[in-house]
């Protein structure tokens, strides 16, 4: 809480200095900032809608727009072109759009764990990564599940080449409840709670007890340019946008209502059950930079990334102390 209680006074601060410089906005207006998600709202996205419908961003000056993506891969490119300010963007395509020559960078992590897993059926016999040897393990088509299924397979004394993989796009979760696939790659978070209220029974591996390093797989991200334009600006979002998630954290059933006031297509069950799941890897915290540097190597090892990332480059450490 020290922390936060810092950054507060410092955004405060800089907010007041950015208020004088020429952005062109009314003396006291709230700045008008776009921010695009990296899918569709869920519980991930909690924090951020708590912040909006409790006032946070306001609070701190911003006139936020949530804006859905078009695509995944929609969002550096809004970033870069400067179509937005801010994005949630899945690690991996943050990694993906600097070797494309796209200068994003990650200011802030939102869920502090991995969210991908290979997902089997419980009665399939696949107690381990290492069973899938010889089975059909349904994959997206994204290089992401081939590195998933390899690492766990791998890191659990198994062979990945004795593994076979169908593509089945996103669809992993009716093609293991009509047993089509023995195991699919999926979120825990998403997927497999889904399969489990549908009362599927499946096994979780989640990627990061089976080879992968703990990173953070969602991040708030921004051009270098924006960073460097109003570094204020991103200080200020980053501090309402941790008022939201510790509200998340602290009171659940809060921020729950919040996101569904904001998106009411949502179902509140599915929600709550996610973000049931999600709550212990939600908490607002620094980015790690050594937890980075294991993800930019295993994300190189699995051919991810063609060559080393410098992390210093792509994360803006110094955003989150």
């Amino acid at each position: 809480m020290w922390r936060l209680v810092a950054l507060l006074a410092a955004a405060s601060l800089m907010a007041g200095a950015a208020g004088c410089g020429g952005s062109g906005a009314e003396p006291g207006a709230p700045r008008g900032v776009a921010l695009v998600l990296d899918f569709v709202p869920n519980a991930v996205h909690s924090g951020i809608y708590a912040a909006q419908r409790e006032g946070y961003y306001r609070a701190a000056d911003i006139d936020l727009t949530i804006r859905q993506p078009g695509e995944s891969s929609d969002a550096p490119k809004l970033l870069a072109a400067g179509r937005v300010d801010f994005a949630i963007l899945d690690i991996h395509d943050l990694g993906i759009a600097r070797e494309r020559g796209l200068d994003v960078v990650g200011a802030m992590p939102l869920a502090q764990r991995p969210l991908a897993a290979v997902i089997a059926r419980a009665g399939a016999g696949i107690r381990r990564p290492r069973d899938l040897e010889g089975r059909t393990v349904g994959v997206t088509g994204l290089p992401s599940d081939e590195a998933v299924v390899d690492s766990e397979v791998s890191a659990d004394g198994g062979d990945p080449e004795k593994v076979e993989r169908l593509t089945i796009g996103f669809s992993a979760v009716p093609s293991l409840a009509a047993g089509k696939v023995d195991a699919a790659t999926g979120f825990w978070n998403a997927e497999g709670v889904a399969l489990r209220r549908e009362g599927v029974p499946i096994r979780v591996f989640k990627v990061d007890d089976y080879g992968a390093p703990p990173y953070p797989e969602l991040v708030l991200a921004a051009s270098r340019e924006t960073l460097d334009r109003d570094p204020g600006l991103a200080r200020s979002l980053i501090v309402a946008t941790e008022r939201g998630y510790v509200l998340t954290v602290r009171d659940p059933q809060r921020a729950l209502d919040d996101l569904l006031a904001e998106v009411p297509a949502l179902d509140r069950a599915d929600q709550r059950a996610q973000l049931a799941a999600l709550l212990p890897d939600l908490r607002p915290a620094a980015f790690d930079p050594a937890v980075l540097r294991a993800w930019a190597r295993w994300d190189l090892e699995h051919g991810l990334l063609a060559r080393p990332l410098d992390v210093n480059a792509a994360f803006e450490l110094g955003l989150t102390p």
